[in-house]
């Protein structure tokens, strides 16, 4: 009788390595494919404000630039309320596919802290790609207004009666942290105004309708320049290359003021991550082109296009240093 043919141990092990790496060179082309049929439809950028504002106006910059890289349109989309947080929420119970992706801004680290209950974790539920801009705040008044200098407003303000207000781009934003900084540096009560973004807010404060905004250079640039408003002071630490006779509000005597606005894009955590480097890669590439950096020029805004990495790093700590302001302002929402 013959002896039926076993096999041996060894033969079992390389049996199993060869199947696994199968498996595995599988897997990988089947990612790279993945990769390289992405993107085939339209790609999404939500916008957590109304049109108009400049989270909107560099969307649309960097979406022009990026239809024709990636080959596939690309659509801004507005979906505003709550402090910029309905859109992030929209976007970070997206499809994790890189076709829906957020334009954050540093509003969202600040309502980590604001509010009480967010229904999405900001720095655990969004992948990082790149920070576009980023844009000083500015303090202005109408053109009507006798104020010519903060010192003459937080004069004006101190005996105003009813006091005066001023209004941001909803509760939690940079706008409404700076307006909380001001009134603890100056003394002065002011009454918080929230809009749901730049448009209605430059709207109502050309009308007359508050008395003063903080918002970004963007949207009241054009009105300044025109005569419409008047700016007093800067809220960066160094004065904007677009109104450089504007002095810094730490000139003007508030010192150590030193608050700006950034704004960048974010998508599902769940992203692939050849998809994450794709997108980071081509924005980058978008963002330091000559073109751009002259189209951020003349919106008083500065191109940053930096690495996934160091976008979370930028998010991490502001996200400290913001809950810190927002515990010593007492801003709290429920």
């Amino acid at each position: 009788m013959k002896n039926r043919n076993t096999a041996s141990p060894q033969d079992f092990t390389r049996r199993n390595w060869v199947r696994a790496t199968a498996a595995l060179l599988l897997a990988a082309s089947a990612g790279l494919t993945h990769a390289q049929a992405w993107p085939s439809k339209p790609i999404t950028l939500i916008v957590p404000f109304p049109a108009g504002g400049t989270t909107d106006v560099l969307a649309r910059a960097l979406a022009e630039r990026l239809s024709g890289a990636l080959g596939q349109p690309v659509i801004v989309e507005s979906k505003p309320g709550a402090g910029a947080t309905v859109g992030a929420d929209f976007v970070a119970k997206a499809k994790a596919d890189g076709y829906t992706l957020l334009v954050g801004a540093v509003h969202h680290t600040i309502a980590s802290s604001v509010y009480r209950k967010l229904p999405y974790d900001f720095q655990k539920d969004f992948a990082p790609l790149t920070v576009i801009a980023m844009v000083p705040n500015v303090l202005v008044v109408s053109a009507a207004s006798p104020a010519r200098s903060v010192a003459e407003l937080v004069q004006l303000a101190k005996a105003a009666k009813p006091e005066f207000s001023y209004g941001s781009n909803g509760n939690g934003t940079a706008q409404h942290l700076i307006g909380t900084q001001f009134e603890n540096l100056t003394g002065v009560d002011l009454l918080h105004v929230p809009y749901k973004g730049s448009g209605p807010l430059t709207t109502d404060l050309l009308g007359g309708q508050v008395t003063m905004s903080f918002d970004t250079i963007t949207p009241v640039l054009p009105h300044v320049k025109a005569g419409k408003l008047r700016a007093l002071a800067v809220t960066t630490a160094k004065r904007s290359s677009v109104l450089p006779e504007v002095p810094t509000l730490a000139e003007a005597g508030l010192k150590g003021f030193d608050i700006g606005t950034w704004f960048g894009v974010l998508a599902p955590a769940a992203t692939p991550k050849e998809i994450v480097a794709r997108l980071s890669g081509e924005m980058i590439k978008a963002i330091h082109s000559s073109e751009f950096k002259k189209r951020m020029d003349e919106i008083g805004a500065e191109p940053i296009g930096d690495t996934p990495d160091q976008m979370a790093r930028r998010i991490k700590d502001e996200t400290e240093k913001f809950a810190g302001l927002v515990k010593r302002a007492n801003v709290q929402i429920e």
